[in-house]
């Protein structure tokens, strides 16, 4: 690839110059976007190129929780995903500190201030609720209003790991219903579905879906765990993960490996529950830095550089600390033993270091699948089912383990089998997922052409 990477990336990112008596079409992305989760951006950034190439004229805008992060990024329209809003506040007895302070309450009263406060503020969130979801819902109207498309993009975003009913599922219900009664159609795409423990996130869930005018998964295990919930699922497709659609030419060339130690990409994840959610459990996270740092010690002695990998900027960054802090206490020096720590702070600074690296072991799904994209022999740490169709429709189920029972001497085993079979491993995860970018160029195809949008050869961006 000539030039500089990132060269490459601003060119590709640029949108054609729009012809004056084009159809310009207005697409609006839906997703948990601009939270610093690399993954998703990932998929957003796939999602947007691929817009970009088959509809050049099309107005852009991301629906997700930080949208000035996606607007100033891609150059797309921001939307928030439940519109912001200014509530009055109830008068100064809400501060219990300022209300002794001046001492205008009694011992009496200030013994039974504390519940006083938690019932007022109960109250009021309960009679706002109304006035708040009637002033999203007007504002989303007005978002949606004259859009062709709302896409639904990716992610796991119809399974319930850290997603509560009224998280994002509400949000996904709230905004399909805007969709249709805006005459704007409804796509969810390459999403991954399952499992849906709750009841109510089910409803949501299954609304959201038969409001749709094409629905795909990213596996078929999704497909298959909502058809277990009663989601009718007949017509619906499966297609690879987005992030598979990232244009070849924000790829960074993969570094030579020749006459250099073996890199092993680690990479680490901020867990501590299975569901993800609240409850953090100190222990099982405890005990999990406990053997990545073990692993990583065995890695060093073996003579392989080690390489830290995060996936998400926010919730990341503790964890290497904590794991510096576990080495270091075994006598290992963070800073001289071959430990290169450095966080990626952006899906292109992630490509360019997985591209640097010889094998991936990570928890986190995109460090994974990207990898796989570059051609890396991988193995994933699952901590969700999400982890053995990807691993599986690459041939490399073997390669997968729990991350609750990671088996140190087993997991070298595995890197030491992967670096001793590199060639003919990653001739098989070239020919896959070449496959998959070619499936998900049909998808493109095929849900552009469906509303009538794609009626002109698909524009290449390349380089002049």
């Amino acid at each position: 690839m000539g030039g500089s990477v990132d060269e490459a990336i601003v060119i590709e990112r640029k949108s054609p110059q729009m012809r004056p008596d084009a159809k310009v079409e207005k697409v609006a992305l839906f997703g948990n976007f601009g939270t610093g989760n690399l993954g998703n951006e990932a998929t957003l950034q796939a999602m947007v190129l691929n817009v970009r190439k088959h509809l050049p004229n099309a107005k852009i805008s991301c629906i997700c929780p930080k949208p000035q992060n996606t607007a100033v990024e891609y150059n797309i329209y921001p939307i928030p995903i439940r519109a912001p809003i200014q509530i009055w506040r109830l008068s100064s007895l809400w501060n219990r500190e300022d209300k002794i302070a001046d001492g205008n309450i009694s011992k009496a009263t200030t013994w039974r201030y504390p519940r006083v406060r938690a019932v007022l503020k109960r109250s009021h969130r309960i009679l706002t609720y109304p006035f708040i979801e009637a002033y999203r819902w007007r504002k989303g109207f007005a978002a949606l209003k004259g859009n062709d498309l709302l896409i639904m993009t990716g992610t796991g975003m119809v399974g319930d790991y850290a997603i509560g009913p009224f998280d994002l599922h509400y949000d996904i219900l709230r905004w399909s219903i805007i969709s249709r009664l805006c005459r704007c159609k409804l796509l969810f795409v390459s999403v991954g579905g399952g499992p849906i423990r709750h009841a109510l996130s089910r409803s949501f869930i299954k609304t959201s879906l038969a409001l749709a005018e094409y629905c795909s998964y990213r596996d078929t295990p999704s497909k298959d765990h909502l058809s277990a919930v009663g989601i009718d699922v007949s017509n619906h497709a499966v297609y690879p993960d987005l992030a598979f659609s990232l244009p070849k030419v924000v790829i960074p060339a993969n570094r030579d490996s020749e006459g250099r130690e073996t890199v092993v990409g680690v990479g680490i994840m901020n867990y501590h529950t299975r569901r993800g959610g609240p409850g953090s459990d100190q222990a099982i996270y405890r005990d999990y830095i406990a053997r990545i740092a073990s692993f990583v010690v065995r890695l060093l002695d073996r003579g392989y550089t080690v390489r830290i990998l995060i996936g998400d900027v926010t919730w990341d960054q503790d964890v290497r600390g904590d794991l510096k802090m576990e080495l270091e206490g075994r006598g290992c020096n963070y800073d001289a033993r071959g430990i290169i720590d450095e966080p990626a702070s952006s899906v292109d600074e992630l490509l360019l270091q997985l591209a640097s690296v010889d094998v991936v072991v990570s928890p986190r799904f995109h460090n994974v699948l990207l990898g796989l994209m570059l051609g890396k022999p991988a193995i994933a740490i699952s901590y969700h089912e999400k982890f053995q169709p990807l691993m599986s429709g690459i041939g490399l189920d073997e390669f997968c383990c729990d991350i609750e029972r990671i088996d140190v001497d087993e997991l070298i085993g595995k890197v030491v089998k992967l670096v001793e079979g590199a060639p003919a491993i990653k001739a098989q995860i070239a020919l896959k997922t070449e496959n998959y970018r070619a499936a998900l160029d049909e998808q493109y195809l095929r849900i552009f052409e469906s509303v009538q949008f794609c009626v002109r050869k698909p524009t290449d961006v390349r380089r002049t």
